[in-house]
């Protein structure tokens, strides 16, 4: 057995373990962690012949490292080492070290919560932070608390790149175990930024042709996704023409076990391999023979917008982790290459770490879960807790299919969608089915939205996955895997399916049916058509989504969306698969879906209150009819939301009516600033738009056109908003007007603060002190003025201005106005509204 740079730490972990029952385990990618761990666990006394369950993320990783886990004991998987995954699993009576994906361990924690015969529960990769590892941890160490006091169950956290200390307080302040790995040097060859809208395609194959012709060995591309693989494949198979001895490798999860095979065995004598990957291949696998990396620099994300209750796929720049860890497949054998598609300067530009799956995610399986396991997120420990918004969403959606009541708790049919190995839209689309006696259909249809699209690129009309899927007709080469794994789920399913249905519908292998199915799965996602013929649907969730392409499904007024997404900054969804509905089927298997709604509006084109009674599902109306004999309250509600959404300019407004709001805000802003409370009312737009149905809504009683807003004396209802004596006290502490020396009585505007006094400078001869306002609190800001009402200062301090500016501007005037009186002294001349005072 060759040495591996983890053998170094693997004293310590058993050290660690024997005395503790938690331990973090840190290992850059290449030492050997997946391999060497659990065998090296697997004879310690403290396991007492007790199994090992080692989660991986993926299904490909933990079929090869069970492969190669076995291979070490010289053995077959199924014997000591074993492997269950979706649609394939290998054990025997003998199997001590399960390697599981994520999926299956929580159904097995929900069946047998303290986990009874295993000693070890390994999380491998978990940095990788998927959504099922987060919550099978924090299931397995609540279980652990609650039924293991006897033999607890050890827990080991084993990554290449971990946030240790964080996880070791979230496990009772485990040791940290640290191996350095083996790695051989790694030269960085950068690249320019890509330019925004830039393909990556062409400069990928120009990387990969560069590294064929300078570099020795296999190359490990990474891409973002499946279409570019795709792409990529297709420029280089006609780039590289004739030359036999490079072997151009796809490598992803959908893929067909032989093709998987292919990318990750060594390449053949005299041959290279270049492996086209998604992120698959940054941490769970080792692919032999790799010394060059092109690293695109992109993956793709799954992102959950609670807004729209749905999840889209987001191409986004990987993490310096990532980066990090791509590159480190160069040096694993030997010195290597790495080729980055982009700057040094972007490297340092790049986050630390990705983003958790928990964090951005759709939790509707997570919420369904924790109302099995009959806990909220709060009594469970996290490294990161599920976002508020984004499970209160899911329990709403939860609530729609029947797996939860009015308190959220599990409903019979919720228990039994928890027991189903799928996502609950997809378990309520089973058991549903199944009642209807659709049960074959259900199950072909759960397949095909189970998996990725067997006709990716085709047309949308699911009904031509169904034919596939039945035979009928033939997939095309490309497709052919896709179609073997979609009967083998379908398979599956029927299995699930026990029991007889409870009713039968007519006809069950009528067409029409493929719609109701999806509607069952996908309530907000039924969708009518804006226009006949056109590309546009509105969704019962209020979206909008439409065709990109002519598609035939838009001859239908009415689909359900089983697929849609949508590229960042668009409004709009694209309709990736979908299928014609029958709003008829609302009256019969989908009538709980319908609600009625007693609707009191304004018709905006009219400019009438309307009150009608509508069939809605969702923001969709499928009829309406006249509501007659209003409600009182429900009209009066219904002309405050008018005003609410539409502002308070709807209201017949005047200058004078601002200024009047502008005064009382005033004094109410100078009493706060004095002391903690106000006798004067909050009379600010805010406000007003808050308690509409207080002041307002008493003398809407004759509104039930637009127009007649204008009839109402606002002036009146905003008075009264001053209880006595604030109205006298109003004049006094903020008048409208001032008198001035001259005797003129000068109107103050209010609509800025401080209050402005715009007022002739003639008129002011002899005020030594700026006017004040508000028992004297509050100074007003002079705007003086030329005798031809043209500003020449803006003041706060009158008795300065006499003193130190009124001699220049005596002097500009005097040029101006020769004609009017500019007295050398102006706090003992006479003020005047003419040019000259009287007598002079």
């Amino acid at each position: 057995m060759k040495s591996l740079p983890i053998d170094e730490v693997l004293p310590a972990l058993r050290d660690a373990l024997a005395t503790r029952h938690e331990a973090v385990l840190e290992a850059p990618p290449g030492a050997g962690k997946t391999t060497r761990v659990p065998l090296a666990l697997l004879d310690q006394d403290w396991l007492a012949g007790q199994t090992i369950l080692m989660l991986e993320p993926r299904r490909l990783a933990a079929r090869a490292a069970a492969e190669r886990l076995a291979s070490e004991l010289g053995e077959k998987v199924g014997e000591t080492v074993g492997y269950r995954i979706r649609l394939d699993s290998k054990v025997g009576p003998r199997t001590r070290i399960e390697v599981v994906t994520e999926g299956i361990l929580t159904r097995r924690l929900q069946d047998d919560p303290a986990l009874e015969g295993v000693g070890l529960l390994i999380f491998d990769e978990f940095h990788e932070r998927s959504l099922d590892a987060d919550l099978a941890l924090a299931l397995s160490l609540n279980g652990r608390e609650l039924f293991r006091d006897e033999q607890p169950l050890k827990i080991l956290l084993m990554s290449a790149t971990l946030e240790g200390e964080r996880l070791s307080a979230l496990l009772d302040d485990a040791p940290i175990l640290r191996s350095e790995g083996r790695m051989f040097p790694v030269a960085q060859r950068w690249g320019r930024p890509f330019q925004p809208g830039e393909f990556i395609e062409p400069r990928v194959v120009q990387a990969v042709l560069e590294a064929v012709h300078d570099e020795s060995g296999s190359l490990l591309v990474f891409l973002p996704g499946q279409a570019e693989i795709r792409r990529v494949h297709q420029q280089l198979s006609e780039a590289l023409g004739e030359r036999d001895e490079i072997l151009l490798c796809p490598l992803h999860g959908e893929l067909e076990l032989a093709a998987q095979r292919a990318a990750i065995d060594p390449a053949p004598p005299g041959k290279r391999k270049v492996v086209l990957a998604t992120n698959i291949a940054e941490t769970s696998l080792t692919i032999d023979g790799v010394r060059v990396v092109v690293d695109a620099g992109l993956a793709r994300v799954p992102r959950f917008d609670p807004g729209s209750g749905m999840t889209r796929l987001d191409t986004q720049r990987i993490s310096r982790a990532s980066a990090t860890q791509r590159a480190g497949r160069a040096g694993r054998l030997e010195p290597g290459v790495c080729y980055r598609l982009w700057s040094a300067d972007q490297q340092e530009q790049l986050a630390a770490h990705a983003s958790p799956e928990i964090l951005q995610a759709d939790l509707a399986g997570l919420a369904l879960q924790l109302a099995r396991w009959g806990v909220t997120p709060g009594q469970l420990a996290w490294l990161d807790v599920p976002p508020a918004a984004a499970y209160a969403q899911a329990q709403d959606l939860l609530m729609r299919l029947g797996a939860l009541d009015g308190e959220g708790k599990l409903t019979r049919h919720g228990q039994a969608m928890a027991e189903l190995p799928a996502h609950p839209r997809i378990a309520h689309l089973l058991l549903r089915g199944q009642s209807l006696g659709l049960a074959p259909m259900a199950c072909d249809v759960a397949a095909l939205l189970g998996e990725r699209d067997i006709l990716r690129g085709a047309d949308a009309d699911l009904h031509s996955r169904l034919v596939l899927l039945s035979g009928e007709a033939r997939a095309a080469r490309g497709a052919q895997g896709g179609v073997q794994r979609a009967r083998q789920l379908a398979r599956q399913y029927r299995g699930y399916l026990r029991g007889q249905a409870d009713a039968a519908v007519a006809d069950p292998e009528h067409p029409r049916w493929l719609g109701a199915l999806l509607a069952l799965a996908y309530p907000d996602r039924v969708a009518q058509q804006r226009r006949p013929g056109g590309a546009e649907y509105r969704l019962a969730n209020g979206r909008a989504a439409q065709f990109s392409e002519p598609d035939n499904l838009m001859k239908q007024p009415w689909l359900v969306i089983a697929d849609l997404g949508s590229r960042q900054g668009q409004r709009e969804e694209r309709i990736y698969l979908a299928a014609d509905f029958d709003p008829a089927l609302f009256e019969t298997v989908l009538a709980e879906q319908v609600r009625n709604v007693d609707q009191l509006d304004w018709d905006e084109r009219e400019g009438l209150l309307r009150a009608e009674r509508q069939r809605k599902v969702g923001e969709l109306v499928l009829s309406r009819e006249p509501l007659p004999g209003l409600d009182e309250s429900a009209r009066c509600l219904a002309l405050v939301q008018l005003v609410r959404r539409k502002g308070l300019e709807l209201l017949p407004w005047t200058a004078e009516l601002r200024q009047w709001q502008a005064r009382v805000a005033l004094l109410r802003q100078l009493e706060l600033a004095a002391k903690a409370e106000s006798q004067w009312p909050d009379v600010s737009d805010a406000a007003l738009l808050e308690g509409l149905e207080h002041w307002l809504a008493p003398y809407l009683g004759k509104v039930s056109r637009l127009a007649h807003f204008a009839n109402l004396d606002l002036a009146g209802i905003l008075l009264g908003l001053l209880p006595w004596p604030l109205p006298q006290r109003l004049d006094e502490l903020a008048p409208q007007h001032l008198k001035v020396p001259s005797g003129s009585s000068i109107r103050l505007d209010y609509s800025e603060q401080p209050p402005i006094l715009a007022v002739r400078l003639q008129e002011l001869f002899g005020l030594a002190e700026t006017p004040r306002i508000a028992g004297g609190h509050q100074a007003v800001k002079l705007h003086l003025l030329s005798p031809a009402r043209r500003p020449v200062q803006v003041t706060q301090d009158l008795a300065s201005f006499w003193r130190s500016t009124y001699a220049e501007v005596k002097k500009d005037l005097k040029g101006r106005y020769p004609k009017h009186y500019w007295p050398d002294d102006p706090l003992i001349a006479e003020a005047t509204a003419r040019a000259k005072p009287r007598g002079t």
